[in-house]
């Protein structure tokens, strides 16, 4: 059960992330659409899915929370600030994409709402991510740090280069949903966040390399963490033949490529810990009897179906937005 719970935790997130992340990308984006036509058609791309894509961050608090309450607790103590902020901001855009439509004279306040709330949740995991791997303060399972221990420039840093993958994904989605100058936006997009995420990635392995990340001595550990780079440097090669030879077909494959190589990097370096180096996977369970009960509900009903409608609505919906068609 405890191995069950994990691998659906790093599931769900990993699909909040993919998902969620290029909707917030486009909301990253947004700005620097060409007029209104362009800005309808971008969020026409992602309105059939972009609340559908929150609910993997959902079902990711609620197994948290179920199934290895001690993190869940330590994650919640250490990040409530950010994490109101990203709530505050996934609001404002979910108010923000549905009034912009019926405004008029206040359609810039909505859609500058828009914009914060896609940076803003996006900065705030990106920060989160950065703080857990540098190491937060935990002793005897509790955090003994304050409200802003968070806060470092290492994790500043790492809530910058979340943003630009998002937008980098953001970038993918547009060119491979749209036509005509929506798409020559998205690939004109797509060689300078690819340049900008290759530089944070550099810069960020240097940085760890100079303050000696503790998670950094896995990889002496287990060499065979070293694949996951190049599986993210083959994904990158592929991105930039796609670019290059304006084919979209496998532009999202290879940027969620980038991102699933991060991840599995990451999960690599963390396991058998859930919090590097302080709580081990089955330290942070919750009782079996309580493992075997989600189960039965959450595990066999509510991730299966919740995959299945993920997996119908973008059959669905998997053609390109054309002519005036819009939210």
């Amino acid at each position: 059960m405890v191995e069950f719970w994990a691998f659906a935790l790093a599931l769900s997130i990993l699909l909040y992330v993919l998902l969620d992340g290029f909707d917030l990308g486009v909301g990253m984006l947004f700005p620097f659409a060409r007029g209104e036509e362009e800005r309808r058609r971008m969020l026409a791309s992602i309105s059939p899915v972009w609340d559908g894509n929150e609910t993997w961050l959902i079902i990711s608090a609620a197994t948290l929370f179920s199934a290895f309450p001690p993190v869940f607790a330590i994650v919640l103590s250490a990040f409530y600030i950010p994490l109101f902020v990203m709530l505050a901001g996934l609001i404002l855009r979910g108010v923000a994409f549905e009034f912009r439509y019926k405004a008029t004279l206040s359609r810039p306040l909505w859609d500058a709402g828009f914009v914060a709330g896609s940076y803003a949740a996006a900065f705030v995991q990106g920060a989160a991510v950065g703080a857990i791997v540098e190491g937060l303060p935990i002793e005897n399972g509790v955090f003994v740090g304050n409200g802003m221990s968070w806060v470092s420039p290492f994790a500043i840093f790492c809530g910058i280069g979340l943003c630009i993958g998002y937008a980098l994904l953001g970038a993918c989605w547009i060119a491979r949903k749209s036509g005509g100058s929506l798409r020559t936006f998205g690939f004109a997009a797509l060689p300078k966040l690819m340049a900008a995420l290759l530089a944070f990635l550099v810069v960020v392995f240097a940085w760890s390399l100079a303050i000696r990340l503790p998670v950094l001595a896995r990889w002496t550990e287990r060499p065979l963490l070293l694949v996951c780079p190049l599986i993210g440097l083959a994904a990158f090669a592929v991105l930039a033949q796609a670019v290059r030879s304006r084919d979209d077909r496998f532009l999202f494959l290879g940027g969620a490529a980038i991102f699933l190589a991060a991840f599995a990097t990451l999960a690599g370096s963390f396991l058998p810990y859930m919090l590097p180096f302080s709580l081990t996977i089955w330290e942070a369970a919750s009782p079996t009897t309580s493992l075997a009960f989600l189960f039965w509900g959450a595990g066999i009903f509510v991730l299966p179906l919740t995959l299945a409608y993920t997996l119908i609505v973008y059959f669905v919906f998997r053609g390109k937005v054309v002519g005036e068609r819009s939210y």
